[in-house]
């Protein structure tokens, strides 16, 4: 018997919100990085972007648990002690006298983000199956993908209200309504008679397996590139439209533009790998990308681009870095799944624990290279999408 108590509709609009977690998180910090570099770390500005990769860290360490943890006491008390502890650190931050004791805050709170977002997942499992459980994942998708494009803006609209530091108080209200509402309106997916003890045993068995298998590690490898690229893009660009093209009133507004641009990427993704296969279509993205970014690079340190189209190719640059990660990332967590179908749930959150802290650990550096122009970035990307190019090149088909 079903325990769902939501119409589709609301269960999917919830979903979405308890996704968007992580997006909100990352995406409203950026118009605040300059302020907080000004405040916090006058002498070492850059050193503000790890307010994103410190997050960031947090949510793939806590990534690794949360599924094995969910499967024990069930979906509803693993988000809502995630979500606690996200509020919590939130709460933390916004008080941190120091940048390094917000880092910490910021590497908690995403500790606990990981439990709305892996989590959610495992509670639609339970209630879906097969193409029903993909197309509500593929709705609520859709929706989340549109928080990038808002939530600059939304912080934005707060720092000029009511200061930096009010964004993590919005935190704490985003998680508290979402949360609210899975709490008063969604039941357990998962009853007790259907829990499993928490041994991490399982966990360090898969481990084993995971590694064990060329393909899986190499997807791994090339994923944590993919990621490194996105990463390492989302600490730099606010930088780049301030400080190199002195845009940063209208930076929102552009990143809005470059969010929903890219979203489309994972709509032509799913038109073109059936067709084309995931290794092709990872090879060839990470190739073009290789190139762009380097003909990019070179063409910005050595300032031969026109005034006029110096902004335009910059702007078109980051939509492709971002249209990368929907081209990539889908289909390079398929090959790390395909040969261990057996284990596949715990496979998933290793193979994301592991490209998601490896790949803050390469990001962060490329972030701190940051000159004042786009060429540290720019180079940054063609060198991961380049060793990514390599690494699926050597790919066992």
């Amino acid at each position: 018997m079903s325990t769902q108590r939501l119409s589709q509709a609301e269960f999917i609009a919830m979903l979405a919100m308890l996704f968007a977690t992580v997006a909100f998180s990352i995406d409203a910090m950026l118009p605040a990085l300059p302020e907080i570099a000004a405040e916090l770390t006058p002498d070492a500005p850059n050193a503000a972007q790890l307010i994103l990769t410190s997050f960031v860290l947090g949510m793939g360490l806590g990534t690794l648990f949360v599924g094995p943890l969910s499967d024990t006491f069930g979906r509803k008390p693993v988000i809502l002690a995630g979500a606690a502890l996200y509020s919590l650190a939130a709460l933390a931050a916004w008080v941190a006298p120091t940048l390094e004791t917000m880092l910490l805050a910021r590497m908690v709170q995403g500790l606990g983000a990981a439990a709305p977002r892996i989590v959610s997942l495992a509670l639609v499992r339970d209630l879906y199956r097969g193409r029903e459980m993909a197309r509500v994942v593929s709705i609520a998708t859709m929706f989340f993908t549109l928080v990038p494009a808002v939530a600059p803006a939304l912080g934005m609209a707060i720092i000029a209200g009511f200061g930096w530091r009010a964004i993590f108080l919005a935190f704490v209200l985003f998680s508290a309504v979402s949360i609210l509402w899975l709490h008063l309106r969604q039941a357990e997916t998962l009853p007790p008679p259907l829990r499993r003890p928490l041994h991490f045993t399982p966990l360090l068995a898969a481990l084993r397996e995971v590694l064990s298998h060329r393909v899986i590690v190499l997807a791994i490898a090339v994923q944590t590139l993919c990621f490194a690229a996105l990463f390492g893009t989302l600490s730099s660009t606010q930088q780049v439209f301030d400080q190199h093209y002195g845009m940063a009133a209208t930076f929102p507004y552009w990143f809005a533009g470059i969010a929903l641009a890219a979203g489309s990427a994972s709509l032509l993704n799913a038109r073109l790998v059936v067709r084309l296969g995931m290794r092709h279509m990872v090879t060839v993205t990470l190739a073009v990308q290789m190139l762009a970014s380097t003909a990019m690079a070179l063409l910005t340190w050595a300032g031969m681009w026109p005034a006029t189209l110096d902004f335009p190719a910059y702007l078109l640059w980051t939509c492709g870095v971002f249209f990368m990660t929907g081209l990539t990332i889908g289909n390079l967590n398929a090959l790390a799944l395909e040969p261990v179908g057996h284990i596949a749930g715990m496979a998933a959150s290793v193979s994301g624990a592991i490209a998601t802290v490896a790949s803050v650990a390469i990001a962060v550096p490329v972030g701190l290279a940051f000159d004042g122009t786009a060429v540290p970035l720019q180079a940054g990307v063609a060198v991961f999408a380049g060793l990514g190019w390599l690494l699926m090149r050597r790919m066992p088909h």
